[in-house]
């Protein structure tokens, strides 16, 4: 079985604010197969979070069938996320849960988990997200 482990992170000037998001994905090895940091525009912290979640899913879907993982195991410092799309905490807003159910769908066929980790274990993703903010 191929399983992956993917870092998330996400952020806002100002919250919200000019947001990016980082993604690291890295083989059982450690090695980093992809990696991405970009803008999303104007967001908050929590929208950031999750597109983060989000972009990694998709790139995940569009790898060709065969090379797909059939375990992904995600790791944030975000306590909030991981415990929304863990179905643990409530989703107040309206335009997260938005967010959460476009989760859940492109979870479809893929096993995954959801851990928080601290903030320095994230650093490789956190970079990402102010690399792309400090080109705003």
């Amino acid at each position: 079985m191929t399983v992956l482990n993917v870092y998330t992170d996400g952020g806002a000037r100002g919250n919200p604010g000019p947001a990016a998001i980082g993604v690291v994905v890295k083989d059982k090895q450690g090695k980093i197969v992809y990696e991405l940091g970009r803008t999303i525009g104007a967001a908050t912290n929590n929208v950031a979070e999750y597109q983060a979640v989000i972009d990694a899913l998709q790139w995940l879907k569009l790898r060709p069938k065969a090379d797909r993982p059939l375990a992904v195991n995600f790791y944030s410092d975000s306590t909030l996320i991981v415990h929304q799309i863990k179905g643990e905490w409530k989703i107040k807003q309206a335009h997260l849960k938005q967010l959460f159910e476009r989760v859940h769908w492109l979870e479809n066929n893929l096993t995954t988990t959801y851990t928080v980790i601290p903030r320095e274990q994230n650093s490789q993703a956190d970079a990402l997200v102010n690399q792309a903010l400090d080109k705003c």
